[in-house]
């Protein structure tokens, strides 16, 4: 696979930046690191560009993509309003792992909505994602970043992951380490009369908006209407591994990973079984036991086992708990 050409940020944080900001206002794709996921960013104002994304990807025309602003920006640029609801989530919640879906501006980044009158924006919580943004177009642009990878594969957590998955699909990769959240953010349509409604669950969990809004979480989960915007991350299978995963029980796994560890690859909050082989513990991917751990890990576990040339990976179903409901959405997804 060809090299995509990468400067680390801890090497040289300026030149990196500005090379990334040259491309990005040259039409060019770049891989971008932000809390959340790698995203492939493109300019937000230039349609050519954004839909080299989707090119790049596979990504179906009718999936709208993120417009990434910077945590100075004006989101009354791209959107028609600010109802007061979003309003009291950006003060609260930007930069982070949150994604607001408003009523977009006329003429405004049609591609982005995939021809909706909805735009989704967020603020990433990345000192490299914003000091890209305060430059780009002199802090006047917008990123669309959808994540770095073929569509409904596995997200990357890391730049080795984009330059794996895109080569040089990509003019350039932005090396910021590690992402600290791991998943996806939290979507929350906005863009109607009534309370908003989750519409992807991710970095943010339910309860922690209700508290900002002054409402029960359950009003945030109610059923999606018919008639909600389209977002990313909802094909009934997005996520996945080449490598088929299954959900299994505990109990199921241990009966029967002593005898097939060999080919199948497990992803548990425990040790292996003792009986195991010491040969396939490898196979054996054992995830921190709380949210936030087991989040920054999933994707990057789910990665070394697809590269394993393994028959099947087994995942372990996380607890049933408000804190894992992204968790269980991406597993979900995962296995269909």
């Amino acid at each position: 696979m060809a090299t995509t050409p990468q400067l680390r940020a801890d090497a040289a944080p300026d030149e990196a930046v500005e090379r990334a900001v040259r491309l990005l206002e040259a039409g060019e794709l770049v891989g971008l690191p932000t809390e959340t996921v790698y995203g492939l960013a493109a300019d937000a104002g230039n349609d050519a560009a954004v839909r080299a994304i989707y090119a790049v990807k596979g990504r179906p025309a009718d999936h709208p993509v993120i417009v990434h602003l910077h945590r100075r920006a004006d989101p009354l640029r791209w959107a028609a309003e600010l109802p007061l609801a979003a309003r009291r989530l950006v003060e609260a919640c930007w930069p982070g792992p949150l994604t607001l879906v408003l009523p977009r501006r006329d003429g405004v980044a049609g591609v982005c909505a995939a021809g909706q009158d909805t735009i989704a924006l967020r603020s990433p919580d990345h000192a490299l994602a914003q000091a890209v943004l305060e430059r780009l177009h002199a802090g006047r642009g917008g990123l669309a970043a959808p994540s770095a990878n073929r569509f409904g594969r596995i997200s990357p957590t890391c730049a080795a992951d984009v330059r794996d998955e895109l080569g040089d699909a990509v003019a350039m990769v932005l090396d910021g380490g590690a992402c600290t959240v791991g998943i996806e953010s939290t979507i929350v349509d906005c863009s109607g009369p009534g309370t908003p409604r989750i519409l992807r669950p991710g970095g943010l969990a339910a309860g922690v908006l209700a508290e900002i809004l002054g409402i029960e979480p359950g009003q945030l989960l109610a059923a999606r209407a018919a008639a909600a915007p389209r977002v990313p991350g909802q094909a009934a299978s997005h996520y996945a591994p080449r490598t088929p995963l299954r959900l299994r029980e505990r109990a199921a796994i241990d009966a029967e990973w002593p005898r097939e560890g060999a080919q199948v690859g497990v992803v548990a909050t425990r040790p292996a079984p003792s009986q195991a082989p010491a040969a396939w513990l490898p196979h054996w991917l054992a995830l921190p036991a709380d949210p936030a751990g087991y989040a920054r890990r999933l994707y990057g576990a789910l990665r070394a086992l697809d590269a394993a040339g393994l028959r099947q990976i087994w995942v372990e179903p996380v607890a049933d708990e408000p804190q894992w409901d992204a968790l269980r959405d991406r597993l979900r997804r995962a296995a269909a």
